[in-house]
């Protein structure tokens, strides 16, 4: 059997009451199809065919617009928010203490004594110009001022400004320009220089409303330079001690004291402490909530001991956050002052984002394209952390060497004038690029499931003034061991953090659309439009197999009639039928011509014992002894 004939029977066997050709299918499925419009078109009369045909057309249409609708709202995947409020026992959130000078000054000044000769002399020289020293004894360090300079702009002519070094300067010029009077000195603004290298024409200006401004950015880019050859054991051990700076500790109604913090390096605040952190030991639930069974503390931050230029605020810098994060105090922290009692009320909320294909957030940061520099601390993943690696990465990338208030890759040091003359310049290039914030952002993804302190804070005046005598004496002396006052209002600090109820808050998501919805909103259009269900479109998609069958058969059939075709252009007379071998073998008016006779030449009899000539294998079978696939004409 053919391959046509075995198609023809299979799509008979497919589909009952179709004939063979696309007229005869297409008429088949609208007698037969369960969908409304169709059936109209071949059983009306000619004016109702025509307008059954345009309204059939017409809601198709809409149908199929309606799904394109429906479908790209799917595809879009929206979300929608919900509020819940619970009611729990909750655990106690991580709270992590420093203090807002990094380093004690005693012990950190003999590193930064020749800067600070430096810049009291640069001050000396911008706010008493004719008072200020030619030869200070002993001389300055001109070459660490050269590094990274302060200069004067003189804005008399916007557009020409003159560029003034501080140590270059003729005084008297400068003086001059300084006493003219309010008007006049505005003129003159205090920058600082950052060029590529030292003695490089390829430089930058950092402009500064204010001349503190200009000072204190100046000074931490010079300590940062200092401090980044520092080791790691001898800044914790410039900084503020846990049993110095934590005088007293509750926690509910169970003591506590320094022992109950966990002592972690923090650049921007040197050493920090964090009680319930959460990485050696369970977190703390809290029993219930109001002041009373939150955490009380009494620190000492020693102002006396504040490194005049970097250090402007003082007091403590503290953070509330979850156990096992770390803290970017710098960020998210709050400052409490200095001879108060400062009261915190929590409440909590909890956020629940959808993941992908609804938001682009990540659950662990495990597909973050960007290497976690945070990681070395076993804290969990944050988009503080993503975007500080993040350009960390890229300042080790472009200017070689690592920013000393970010977490260091491996192989890699710490950025400094001497080994690296040109970092100011290449970091604030770097700070300051668009571009690369914006490599940052689309790189880092924030987490799914984050949970939020609201904090209510308020402050009173603390010790009050009947009881500050003692309660210093008292504190004195169980840090000391002195009967001498040691501390006084400037220096101490007690906290008070609790929840101020346990009601939580969660902000959830969920699919505004889902496979569901889809389906149903696709089916309600159908059927609305057309009358049609999911039957219908199986129907559809019977009609459509058995076309698609049709259409095999009517190409075997194009291309066996090529291959015949082709077959009568290489041989145009047509070949001898059955009849005439038959006729042409049993008519022996022909003998059997010897190799080498010559033609038209009489035949000579067989020589004698020469067999008679084997008719047999010119006999002709019957004809009803031939295959089907025989061509008997």
């Amino acid at each position: 059997m053919n391959l046509k004939k075995y198609l023809v029977r299979a799509l008979h066997r497919l589909q009952k009451g179709p004939g063979y050709t696309y007229k005869e299918l297409l008429v088949w499925y609208c007698d037969n199809t369960n969908t409304h419009g169709p059936k109209r078109i071949i059983k009306e009369g000619p004016k109702k065919k025509l307008i059954w045909f345009f309204l059939t057309l017409l809601f198709a249409s809409l149908v199929f617009w309606q799904w394109g609708i429906l479908i790209n709202t799917y595809l879009s995947y929206n979300v929608t928010s919900s509020l819940s409020i619970g009611f729990k026992t909750m655990k106690f959130p991580a709270v992590t203490i420093c203090n807002a000078n990094p380093f004690k000054y005693s012990e950190v000044k003999p590193l930064l004594k020749e800067l600070d000769r430096l810049i009291e002399a640069a001050l000396e020289r911008i706010l008493q110009p004719g008072n200020a020293s030619q030869d200070p004894s002993p001389p300055l360090d001109l070459q660490l001022w050269n590094q990274i300079p302060l200069v004067l702009i003189d804005e008399h002519d916007k557009d020409n400004p003159v560029i003034l070094d501080i140590f270059e300067t003729n005084q008297t010029a400068v003086g001059n320009g300084t006493a003219r009077g309010s008007e006049t000195s505005k003129k003159y603004k205090l920058a600082v220089k950052l060029c590529s290298h030292q003695g490089s024409d390829n430089c930058t200006y950092r402009n500064f409303s204010s001349a503190a401004q200009a000072v204190t950015e100046w000074y931490i880019l010079q300590s940062t330079s200092i401090l980044s050859r520092v080791p790691l054991h001898d800044r914790i051990r410039m900084g503020y001690q846990a049993e110095d700076m934590i005088l007293a500790c509750l926690y509910g109604a169970e003591p506590c004291n320094y022992k109950n913090f966990t002592q972690i390096y923090h650049p921007d605040h040197g050493n920090c402490y964090i009680f319930n952190w959460g990485m050696d030991e369970e977190a703390l639930n809290s029993s219930n909530p109001g002041a009373e069974f939150g955490l009380k503390l009494i620190l000492d931050i020693s102002q006396q001991d504040y490194i005049p230029y970097l250090s402007s605020a003082a007091g403590a810098r503290l953070m509330l956050h979850q156990q096992k994060s770390f803290p970017f105090l710098k960020d998210q922290g709050i400052y409490a002052m200095a001879g108060t009692e400062t009261s915190i009320g929590v409440l909590v909320d909890e956020l629940e984002q959808m993941g992908y294909p609804y938001s682009d957030c990540t659950m662990n940061g495990s597909d973050v394209p960007v290497r976690n520099l945070y990681s070395q601390y076993n804290t969990s993943y944050s988009i503080q952390a993503c975007l500080r690696s993040c350009f960390q990465n890229h300042m080790v990338e472009i200017c070689g060497c690592g920013h000393y208030m970010f977490p260091l890759p491996e192989g890699v040091n710490y950025c400094n004038n001497e080994d690296n003359p040109g970092w100011a310049y290449c970091y604030s290039s770097l700070r300051s690029s668009i571009k690369q914030r914006q490599i940052c952002i689309d790189s880092c993804k924030e987490t799914c499931n984050d949970t939020q302190y609201k904090m209510t804070i308020s402050m009173a005046d603390w010790p009050s003034e009947a009881s500050e005598d003692w309660i210093f004496h008292i504190l004195s002396y169980e840090r000391d061991m002195s009967t001498n006052v040691t501390l006084d209002r400037n220096g101490i600090i007690k906290l008070n953090i609790y929840f101020q109820e346990y009601n939580y808050r969660t902000i959830s998501e969920s699919a505004a659309t889902t496979i569901v919805w889809l389906l149903s909103s696709l089916g309600g259009q159908f059927g609305f439009w057309m009358g049609g269900s999911v039957l219908c479109l199986i129907e559809f998609g019977e009609i459509i197999i058995d076309s698609l069958w049709i259409t095999v058969i009517n190409v075997i059939s194009w291309c066996k009639g090529l291959k015949q075709r082709r077959a009568r252009a290489r041989y145009p007379d047509a070949p001898p039928t059955v009849s005439e071998l038959v006729e042409a073998h049993t008519n022996l008016g022909f003998q059997h011509e010897p190799s080498g006779a010559v033609p038209g030449a009489e035949a000579l009899p067989p020589e004698p014992g020469t067999p008679p000539p084997n008719y047999d294998s010119l006999r002709v079978q019957p004809l009803d002894t031939l295959g089907p696939d025989s061509d008997a004409d």
